[in-house]
């Protein structure tokens, strides 16, 4: 039991860190044998054993407390207001054009040529000379004149959407050369109506708006 109490002081009271411990037999005269770490009082007999001893780790530091800068501070997860279902725009309706009236190579009596949208235009009144009973102009009285009609024929079908685009294009250019303001208005009008025709005709180019 004494050695066993020795044994634990010496441990216990023994430096923790030391590279090498030193145990000291001590057995005096009725041969009671103790083991300690200082040397035996006199008169006893002492031998001495020299041990490894175990180092202790350092102790571990505590962690420092983790401070949360304003700028990484995790902000609350907001759940997403609900959304809408997506609804599919509406398909535009296909654009339907429409084929631009026949026309119709026409000419007059005195050779002049001229288009026009139906194969029997109206009648021209040409003026005729009026002589009197006598037969001299110059005491004849009144007026006369002999209804003319021209002669047209239909445009061929592979002609049809040139003819028609010249046709415009003689348009736009007719106002320039009008003899008075409101003749230039009608001329305007009228190719504002073949322009607009041809916008929503099957000879019009597939991007163009009608």
């Amino acid at each position: 039991m004494k050695y066993l109490l020795a044994f634990a002081l010496l441990f216990a009271g023994g430096p923790l860190l030391a590279d090498e411990v030193v145990f000291y037999r001590c057995t005096d005269a009725s041969g009671a044998l103790t083991v300690q770490n200082m040397p035996c009082p006199k008169g006893m007999q002492q031998t001495t054993k020299v041990m490894q001893a175990a180092a202790t780790p350092p102790p571990v530091p505590a962690p420092l407390p983790v401070t949360t800068s304003p700028a990484t501070a995790t902000l609350p997860v907001l759940s997403a207001a609900p959304q809408p279902p997506s609804v599919a725009a509406p398909t535009p309706a296909p654009v339907v054009r429409k084929p631009l009236p026949p026309l119709f190579q026409c000419r007059t009596r005195q050779g002049e040529s001229y288009l026009s949208e139906t194969a029997d235009p109206p009648g021209r009144c040409l003026s005729l000379r009026v002589t009197g009973l006598d037969g001299n102009p110059q005491t004849g009285a009144g007026e006369a004149c002999e209804i003319v009609r021209d002669t047209c024929t239909a445009v061929a079908a592979e002609q049809h959407c040139a003819t028609w685009k010249k046709r415009i294009d003689d348009a736009e250019a007719a106002p320039r050369t009008a003899s008075s303001t409101q003749a230039a208005r009608s001329l305007q009008d009228e190719h504002q109506r073949l322009q607009k025709l041809w916008n929503a005709s099957d000879c019009a180019e597939p991007d163009q708006k009608p």
